[in-house]
């Protein structure tokens, strides 16, 4: 099936990807979080770093409704395709925005491809408001669907889920769990009794990581095929991943290409050097094949669903090879100030390579897509 021009992006994506834009300026994410990280700047010694999180900013993306983007209509919801959520993930992604927003959106597309009446009722939550995580890794960190090392039993889950992005600032989880050796997915109320939550020590300023233990928690079924959920979900879970790394990437080259205008090095501007007018070239030729392969693979989830688990390992693919990139000469081309903490370069940078290694890092994404050839 052939796909539609410019992957379906229209004049609706590009006044929503504007005023998300307009949005993520407006808050100034990253003046809030400088001041509430003051002292637990190092990961590894000192406090645990609460997660910052600006609740009235996603009270008001509640308001527009972008929690009830991909929210089909019969939940209550406006029932867009991945194409715009993508447009506006890679805003969040952007301003390295401290939000439970991408998450939200990946558990909305998993629970889209559950299609249950349980997975409806809470898309409906969604919708009005409640943000959701995916607790789906065990603790050797597989990515395989029958990795969970939670276990199921009278509807009640027990053990621990490992790796679980944004637990400070969710409301709900949800689960992969098995019953028997059968994946089934659950969703839970973060507040139910006997969910006790850990948080890991991680670089990103901008979100937070933890384990979620279970203890006889009730919970309810939304898919009683969970492995074959998350399957068809993976497209799309890649895909709003990579949608945020280009973003940070973009923030990346235009802030050195800025830079390298007004840092003057033997009375001349350093853009004028080849050894910094190249990189930042490639930052923007690697920038542009990016996100051309992110459109694509939601395009493609959108329109084309036999092709869309190759199309969705390209994107994550390219957008972590381009993290990398970006972020190593971003870092350099801005000298001594660009290791500091005084810089938003180090925010951004630490925040695309924990992006790198969520659901598989290029190299893995290259072997998943290899067998689709």
């Amino acid at each position: 099936m052939a796909q539609p021009k410019d992957f379906g992006y229209g004049e609706e994506q590009e006044m929503l990807k504007d005023s998300a834009r307009r949005f993520m300026e407006d808050k100034q994410p990253l003046l809030a979080l400088r001041a509430s990280i003051k002292g637990t700047e190092d990961p590894y010694f000192g406090e645990n770093r609460t997660g910052s999180y600006d609740k009235a900013a996603w009270n008001q993306m509640v308001g527009l409704g972008w929690t009830a983007l991909a929210v089909p209509e019969e939940a209550g919801g406006v029932g867009m395709n991945l194409v715009t959520a993508v447009a506006v993930a890679e805003e969040v992604g952007r301003a390295s925005m401290p939000t439970p927003l991408t998450s939200t959106l990946q558990s909305t597309f998993t629970l889209r491809e559950a299609g249950t009446e349980s997975a409806m009722s809470w898309l409906s939550k969604i919708a009005e408001g409640t943000s959701m995580t995916l607790a789906i890794y065990g603790k050797e960190g597989s990515l395989e669907a029958d990795s969970t090392d939670i276990t199921v039993s009278d509807g009640k889950l027990n053990g621990i889920s490992w790796y679980v992005q944004d637990p400070q600032k969710i409301d709900s989880l949800l689960v992969a769990a098995m019953d028997g050796s059968t994946v089934k997915l659950y969703c839970v109320d973060l507040n139910a009794g006997g969910v006790d939550l850990e948080f890991d020590r991680i670089v990103d300023l901008t979100r937070d990581q933890g384990r979620v233990t279970f203890n006889d928690v009730p919970a309810e079924c939304v898919s009683e095929d969970g492995a074959g959920t998350l399957q068809k979900a993976m497209p799309a879970l890649l895909t709003l991943i990579s949608a945020d790394m280009s973003g940070g990437c973009e923030w990346l080259l235009q802030t050195t290409a800025e830079y390298a205008k007004v840092r003057t090095q033997f009375d001349r501007p350093i853009g004028f050097f080849q050894a910094v007018k190249h990189p930042i070239v490639n930052m923007m030729i690697l920038g542009d094949q990016t996100r051309s392969l992110v459109y694509a693979a939601a395009c493609s989830y959108d329109t084309d669903p036999g092709d869309s688990h190759k199309a969705a390992h390209l994107a994550k693919s390219s957008a972590s090879d381009t993290a990398e990139f970006c972020a190593n000469r971003a870092t350099q081309l801005h000298g001594g100030i660009g290791f500091t903490w005084e810089h938003d370069v180090q925010i951004y940078h630490k925040r695309v390579m924990h992006s790198q290694q969520l659901f598989g890092d290029g190299v893995w994404q290259r072997e998943q897509a290899a067998a689709y050839f």
